[in-house]
């Protein structure tokens, strides 16, 4: 399936899902959303025609599009939840290529457009876990990771799958400070069988729209039962290794983040406690409702095979 791109999509662009569901009212509710200032004239968001419905999507309630698309963590644009929305339109996503190397039989650049149009995507409803406290339940459009990495062909000798992300610091107004808080590029990876797995997904989109640049346009990575750090935003490499690659946060405070980051209630970070979270969207202050945070963020049943043997607060 090839898809457009909009490159200078702002905060909120995308259409809401209650829109989204119910096509008719779409010219009604981008006039709404014009006249609230909330969209630009002349904007619009590129829809994905006859989406799958993953039997892997959870069928809790969907945290809103406006918090999805003003809440993140994307430190290319600034360290401060609001500095991605803000910053983000700067990015330009067309054209744009993934490198495919390491140890595959296909090493190339391949073109995004290369990478989805063979790709079954499909909308996976996904419970996201953070590590400062915080959850949410986004309806991402993207596609299993195996299958691209089927398609490039793993050499008997890869056992990790490493990510890079974008350095375009005349776009990026993060990677221009002068004390940058993460070294560049931002690096992430995976086991093999983690990459493999079929929860695992890459998403070109979320609420049934083009992925906007704030939440990582326009390929970012989707890792459910582990914290919202490993999904590694705007990938422009995928490297298959036989190392374990250190990661950006395993580099810069090896002491707070290791290589797996498994959601696990039991493990504390060394600043804050990790068994309850608030869910986005359902309150804040001191009486903001918080929930038990669910070992593996509640995929446990699909995925805790993978660590049989593991001493998970060691292997954190």
């Amino acid at each position: 399936m090839l898809i457009r791109h909009a490159p200078d999509l702002k905060p909120s662009e995308i259409t809401p899902r209650e829109v989204y569901l119910d096509r008719r009212a779409l010219l009604g509710g981008a006039a709404g959303l014009l006249a609230a200032g909330l969209l630009p004239e002349g904007a619009h968001a590129a829809a994905f025609a006859n989406l799958a419905k993953s039997p892997f999507s959870t069928d809790e309630k969907a945290t809103p599009l406006k918090d999805v698309t003003s809440y993140n963590n994307f430190y290319e644009f600034g360290v401060e939840k609001t500095d991605p929305a803000a910053h983000a339109g700067a990015l330009k996503t067309k054209p744009w290529t993934v490198k495919v190397d390491g140890l595959v039989d296909k090493p190339a650049d391949y073109a995004l457009e290369d990478i989805l149009k063979p790709a079954a995507l499909e909308e996976r409803i996904y419970r996201m876990r953070c590590v400062e406290g915080w959850s949410m339940v986004i309806p991402w459009v993207g596609f299993p990771l195996a299958d691209l990495l089927k398609r490039v062909g793993p050499q008997s000798g890869a056992k990790y799958v490493r990510f890079e992300t974008l350095v375009r610091p005349a776009e990026m107004r993060g990677q221009r400070s002068t004390f940058p808080i993460l070294p560049w590029p931002y690096v992430e990876g995976l086991r093999l069988d983690e990459a493999m797995h079929p929860l695992t997904i890459l998403a070109a989109g979320l609420y049934g729209e083009t992925l906007p640049n704030q939440s990582g346009a326009p390929l970012r990575l989707v890792v459910p039962w582990k914290y919202g750090f490993k999904g590694i935003k705007s990938i422009v490499r995928i490297e298959l290794t036989d190392k374990e690659p250190v990661t950006s946060w395993m580099k810069q405070a090896p002491d707070e983040y290791g290589f797996y980051a498994n959601v696990n209630p039991e493990v504390s970070h060394p600043r804050w406690s990790q068994a309850t979270e608030r869910r986005i969207g359902e309150g804040s202050g001191i009486f903001v409702k918080r929930r038990p945070t669910l070992p593996f963020n509640g995929y446990a049943e699909q995925v805790a095979s993978l660590y049989a043997g593991m001493d998970l607060t060691k292997s954190y």
